[in-house]
């Protein structure tokens, strides 16, 4: 995971795929209070940190990578609101030392619980975020989904050679962990099954609000973008407005391959 995530610029990945980043951006904005102080938990470089800073919100921002959290200083000092944070700390989520109890009205985390592969783990990962909310305090976590990673597997296998064969699919199929072979490969990670994500929260002293699917414009091709492109910019944003309206369908939730759980902290 190191490897790969210091090899290439997740905040560029975001802007390579706009529609995840706009339409998380959209029900974070929908569900979040008015004001208040929020974490940003395993936030990689910053970037829906720095636009909840230009909100007005202030924001403290927490990764596991030391040049993530330096480059996240380093772009809100860029865009001058250095000022809205209360600081950028190198954290596992697992263990965030530096977090007091209940500190925060909200919390995103939208990283770390697809890179952690045990269970043991998510479940430290999830009650330090809890630990960390005030009670009724509002979350944001991502999931991967592992019916999308199957049927991509299975529709572009030479994405991942070695691993283009049914035993390793079967496999995944059962666990969610994925270990890719090839050097600097994404890696490490954990999908889960759709059905689970909302027990698992509630049996952690959540309430669930809202589960949308983040990208499931990502079933669209290229080809398919450029035709409604070559339409102009009005037929575009209608797309995409219709895709965050749908984002919220449970009947959508499997072709997106991020999930984003939104809840009420109870206990």
């Amino acid at each position: 995971m190191f490897q790969y995530y210091n090899q290439f610029d997740e905040w560029g990945r975001l802007d390579r795929e706009p529609i995840e980043f706009q339409v998380n951006m959209h029900y974070i904005k929908k569900y979040l209070p008015i004001s208040g102080e929020i974490l940003d938990n395993g936030a990689g470089p910053g970037k829906y940190a720095m636009e909840l800073a230009k909100e007005g919100y202030r924001m403290t921002l927490t990764d596991l990578i030391p040049k993530f959290v330096e480059m996240a200083e380093s772009n809100a000092g860029k865009l001058g609101i250095k000022e809205k944070f209360n600081g950028f700390y190198v954290q596992d989520a697992r263990k965030l030392y530096d977090i007091r109890d209940e500190q925060f009205d909200a919390s995103l985390m939208l990283g770390p619980m697809y890179h952690l592969q045990e269970e043991s783990d998510r479940i430290m990962a999830v009650k330090e975020l809890n630990r960390v909310v005030k009670k009724d305090g509002i979350v944001f976590v991502a999931f991967m989904s592992r019916i999308r990673h199957i049927l991509s597997s299975l529709i572009n296998p030479e994405n991942w050679k070695p691993l283009d064969n049914m035993d390793a699919i079967n496999q995944f199929a059962q666990t969610g962990c994925f270990n890719h072979k090839e050097e600097g490969r994404f890696t490490g990670a954990h999908y889960i099954d759709i059905e689970e994500i909302k027990p698992f929260m509630s049996a952690h002293g959540f309430e669930c609000i809202d589960l949308i699917g983040s990208n499931i414009g990502a079933i669209l091709s290229e080809e398919n973008w450029n035709y409604w492109k070559s339409k102009g910019a009005t037929e575009v944003n209608k797309v995409i407005n219709l895709l965050m309206e749908r984002a919220s369908d449970p009947n959508t939730l499997g072709i997106s391959s991020h999930l984003l759980y939104i809840g009420r902290k109870l206990k």
